[in-house]
């Protein structure tokens, strides 16, 4: 059994067991998180795609702990001109491990 779901502008795959990198959630780690914007779930071959979102089904998640991405290097430069910047980038994440999918 798997579902897909949207969080953080970004669509996910998940099923039972599985463990996430998304973005920063506003929960304390340790806690259960409920996700309600489900697109799709596919039980034993049996598939319920939304529109745009299933009704009913949710998926339960605890909060493992919250973390810094790699550093992402964005390079500017103008050639002879001189001009030359370097601006770094850490994403905020949460990582978070799925503990059921309610259809």
């Amino acid at each position: 059994m798997y579902a897909v779901l949207e969080t953080g502008s970004k669509q996910y795959r998940v099923s039972a067991g599985d463990r996430l990198e998304i973005e920063r959630l506003e929960v304390e780690a340790g806690q259960p998180v409920t996700f309600d914007r489900v697109l799709m779930v596919n039980n034993d071959g049996k598939l319920s795609v939304g529109s745009p979102t299933v009704a009913s089904a949710t998926v339960v998640a605890d909060v493992v702990e919250h973390i810094r991405g790699e550093k992402k290097i964005s390079f500017k430069m103008k050639r002879r001109k001189g001009y030359h910047k370097t601006i770094g980038h850490r994403q905020e994440l949460t990582v978070i491990k799925i503990k059921e999918i309610k259809s």
